[in-house]
């Protein structure tokens, strides 16, 4: 019964990572299963909710196969560098190859200190446990590239930030857990044979099909580009922002990685920051697809050597493949958009445009991102619905504009077609950060998480418009609105 690991990143040299089990913890207690996970990757629910199974997601036992690590790797924070940071309260336990043939990470985040943690504790409180789970999940429902979330475990034991806050273990699945920030590591000591190592990994394990390329580290490279081109374009088309957007949180899979000051917006704004610690906007919406390029040269400059001896030539080429990422960005974005809007062809620059405008008039208003592009959906089935969606904006006459126009190119024979797209594009419900902390402080400060499973099983659906998401489509009230969202390490 017990699931069967391997750990393919363990056969690495040694300097890739530090070599250590988790720290067992007082009392696990499992808060949540994801059992649809759990089939996926082969893995038997019934035993990982046994005592045997949660004692493996608090890191009290190790699986059959289990070689834990904790990963080395740099990056900038904020524009800063660090040359080393590493898993300092995380252990990956190894990996499992699930019934779609694919390799995953299963790593314990919470897990106790480790030769990286930079004198702290190791571990994790229990609220950015739950907010990851939250989040990560949303973001898998929503089909956007992300980690997952297999467990939630509470710990019985206490975790000292600005106050005791009680601890959690999160059991997290990734593609990989390699970084920008894991390149930079290496390149920042000059290990250049620790960067074609790495590269090679990643190669063979994320992007086989450019293993026979002419320049097989250019073509890495420009996969890695466009990758995170699209997976970019995906946050800003639901409203998300990741809020700490180092180098070392981006992931070379092209997933979604590290939920931490993270947040959906509610009403529309470019300039939107929540994270508590992005006082200069850095990571604003807006700012992601710069923020994404600029971390993308970051890693095309620790592989100028691979790309080629010349160095000027390598320079040439690796600028080349980050030239790229604007062209990409946009046309992902846009496609995205004219789904937002009905748009049945590809090519259609007015619905792009129409897009862009309803944006600009959104932006100066303060209208809710998602019910606004939600409810345009429900106004071309039923134009009564119209009413609903300008009453989202203080002044409606430059929406009535807008509505006027996009309404005049909704041909009878293609409306049902245009609704149908537009509801698989535009969610219902999405994370609410005033629902994501209801449901976390209810969690650590009572001890109820009735909210915390309401939450996650709603999300589990966000296209779906229920009875039972009536409330949690609704956007705060004044005295709800979340203003600033915590890292929580």
């Amino acid at each position: 019964m017990t699931p069967q690991f391997n750990n393919t990143y363990a056969q690495l040299p040694d300097r890739f990572y530090a070599k250590l089990a988790p720290t067992p913890v007082a009392r696990p207690r499992l808060l949540r299963l994801n059992i649809a996970l759990a089939r996926e990757l082969g893995l038997d629910p019934d035993w990982l909710a046994s005592e045997d199974g949660v004692a493996m997601l608090a890191g009290n036992r190790m699986p059959r196969g289990a070689d834990p690590l904790a990963q080395a790797y740099a990056g900038h924070q904020f524009g800063g560098f660090s040359a080393q940071l590493g898993d300092g309260r995380a252990i990956l336990l190894g990996e499992v190859v699930g019934r779609d043939g694919q390799r995953r990470d299963i790593q314990l985040k919470g897990s106790g200190p480790t030769p990286f943690s930079r004198r702290g504790d190791g571990r994790a409180a229990l609220g950015p446990v739950l907010r990851e789970y939250i989040i990560a999940e949303a973001m898998h429902a929503l089909g956007i590239p992300t980690t997952r979330a297999l467990a939630a475990v509470s710990t019985g034991e206490h975790v000292f930030r600005e106050s005791v806050l009680p601890g959690g273990v999160l059991t997290r699945v990734a593609a990989s857990h390699i970084r920008v920030g894991t390149f930079q590591y290496f390149a920042a000591r000059g290990d250049s044979d620790g960067v074609r190592d790495l590269a090679d990994y990643v190669i063979a394990r994320h992007y086989p099909e450019v293993a026979d390329a002419p320049n097989r580290y250019l073509a890495l490279l420009m996969g890695v580009v466009g990758r995170q081109a699209s997976l970019i374009a995906q946050w800003l088309n639901v409203g998300f922002i990741h809020g700490v957007m180092n180098t070392d949180n981006m992931a070379v899979s092209g997933e979604t990685i590290d939920y931490g000051p993270c947040a959906f917006m509610d009403g529309y704004d470019p300039a939107q920051v929540y994270s508590s610690i992005d006082a200069q906007g850095r990571y604003a919406y807006a700012n992601q697809p710069s923020i994404g390029m600029w971390n993308l040269t970051r890693l095309a400059e620790t592989l100028l050597p691979l790309i080629d001896a010349d160095q000027d030539a390598a320079i040439a080429a690796a600028q080349g493949a980050i030239n790229a990422f604007p062209k990409l960005f946009n046309a992902a974005h846009a496609t995205g958009l004219r789904r937002k809007v009905g748009a049945l062809t590809a090519d259609s620059e007015t619905d792009t445009g129409g897009a862009k405008e309803l944006l600009e008039i959104m932006a100066g208003q303060g209208a809710d991102f998602t019910l606004t592009f939600h409810g345009l959906a429900q106004a071309l089935a039923d134009r009564r619905a119209l009413n609903d969606v300008r009453a989202r904006f203080a002044n409606p006459e430059p929406f009535d504009a807008w509505a006027a126009s996009w309404l005049s190119r909704a041909d009878d024979a293609q409306v049902l077609a245009r609704v149908a797209l537009m509801r698989t594009a535009n969610p219902a419900v999405i994370p609410r950060n005033h629902r994501v902390e209801e449901a976390i402080s209810a969690a650590v400060t009572d001890g109820d998480f009735s909210l915390f499973q309401t939450l996650v099983g709603l999300l589990s659906h966000p296209f779906d418009v229920t009875i039972e998401h009536a409330g949690y489509q609704l956007p705060p009230k004044p005295d709800e609105i979340v203003r600033a969202t915590f890292c929580g390490t």
